[in-house]
């Protein structure tokens, strides 16, 4: 598997394995002010979503679905997919707040998407082959690309498979001076995940971290915790066990059922605690930068631009 960088990469393997990247693009961007997924970085009009589809070709991806909501469609095709097309296959699923979800579950006034699980079922049918999940707005580097790809060609012909894997990031490489994010606080044995801990409000602090409770007091947290970014490595046996817990979620009561959503690192943590899957934790050398908010921007550019000029990624992707 190669691991080229720069101008030099093979875009087109004869990898034995087949992969399948999806890519979580259905949020709103509320936090933002925009489409953020389709934000351009570069000179050359690239988004960050261009970044990871490189990554994961030159690890040997083979084939990425975006899903997206249908509105989306359009401005989706005319600009990554139709960049992209002749480098990668390349599907769209839909999500949709009515789509595997019965009209009695569905709260009056509700609009908000169900969540990154629900986002993962909405593009079930192209689920046949190991595959990876991220997130459409999150740069997280060719070395993790390259990781969780070893780690799929390692599991990819093992019958009834539960093994799968994670990314894991250092806490306060995941910070931002902007405001408070969501973070999966993760605890781990032996390189095992064992339980993952959603905090919704982690805030920087000038010696570390800190995360508010449900009720709004300060917890510190160290900063070298392992957290996860929502970069996943899967075999289609996840859904052996894994589709139960979107049913759970709507019979279940919630205290804002108008926002409510079902997060693919909890229906994760829930298939551990109950012995139905065995997770592992990639480190890797790769450095994750993120645009939760607008602020944040001016420093992802800035820190592309220096991975061109030092030459791990060409001057135009696409070139």
């Amino acid at each position: 598997m190669s691991n080229n960088t720069g101008k030099d990469i093979p875009f087109h393997t004869d990898m034995e394995n087949s992969m399948t990247l999806f890519v979580l693009a259905a949020g709103l961007g509320s936090r933002y002010g925009g489409l953020k997924q389709l934000d351009p970085m570069t000179p050359h009009g690239e988004f960050i979503i261009d970044f990871s589809i490189f990554d994961a070709i030159r690890a040997g991806f083979d084939h990425v679905v975006f899903i997206i909501k249908k509105e989306n469609y359009d401005v989706f095709r005319e600009t990554i997919g139709a960049r992209i097309e002749n480098k990668i296959k390349v599907d769209y699923a839909f999500q949709a707040i009515d789509k595997l979800v019965p009209a009695d579950k569905i709260p009056e006034g509700r609009v908000k998407p169900w969540g990154t699980f629900h986002a993962l079922l909405c593009a079930k049918e192209y689920l046949n082959e190991p595959f990876a999940v991220i997130n459409a707005d999150d740069f997280y580097g060719a070395d993790a690309y390259k990781k969780v790809a070893d780690f799929l060609c390692g599991v990819a012909h093992k019958d009834d498979n539960r093994s799968f894997a994670m990314v894991g990031y250092r806490l306060g490489n995941t910070l931002t001076d902007a405001g408070s994010v969501a973070r999966g606080v993760c605890e781990t044995k032996n390189g095992i995940l064992t339980v993952i801990n959603e905090r919704a409000k982690v805030f920087k602090d000038p010696d570390g971290a800190h995360y508010e409770d449900e009720n709004g007091a300060s917890v510190p947290v160290s900063p070298d915790t392992p957290v996860s970014m929502n970069f996943w490595g899967f075999t289609p046996d996840f859904f052996k066990d894994s589709e139960k817990y979107f049913g759970e979620f709507l019979n279940a009561e919630h205290k804002d059922p108008l926002k409510a959503e079902c997060y693919l690192p909890v229906v994760v943590g829930e298939m551990i605690k109950k012995g139905e899957c065995e997770v592992s934790v990639l480190q890797t050398t790769a450095k994750w930068y993120g645009v939760t908010y607008l602020e944040d921007k001016p420093g992802v550019v800035a820190k592309i631009h220096e991975m061109i000029e030092s030459g791990e990624y060409p001057d135009g992707l696409w070139k």
